[in-house]
């Protein structure tokens, strides 16, 4: 499919986005190519193929909720690289 150089123009407009005359025959073969390519996709049959919202199969990943006791506070920074009078030391992070 062939775009015209006031087609881009015009998306670029709509875009808010300022092209240089040097790269609008560029981005007119390349929205031709991808329009090309989806023309393609448009000739698939695809009777029969259910709509998909994503590629794969996901299933819902999530765990049961369960209230259970909180680590003591030495489990908890047992692996802090540096601590003091029970708590976490961290970097300062406001000026």
């Amino acid at each position: 499919m062939k775009i015209t150089k006031e087609e881009v123009l015009h998306v670029a407009n709509l875009a808010h986005l300022h092209i240089d005359e040097s790269s609008i025959e560029m981005f007119a073969g390349q929205i031709g190519t991808i329009l090309e390519y989806i023309d393609t996709l448009n000739r698939v049959d695809t009777k029969g193929v259910p709509p998909t919202t994503h590629a794969i199969s996901l299933t819902n990943a999530f765990r049961e909720d369960r209230e259970k006791e909180h680590l003591d506070r030495e489990s908890a920074l047992a692996n802090a690289p540096e601590q003091e009078d029970g708590n976490f030391i961290v970097p300062k992070v406001i000026g």
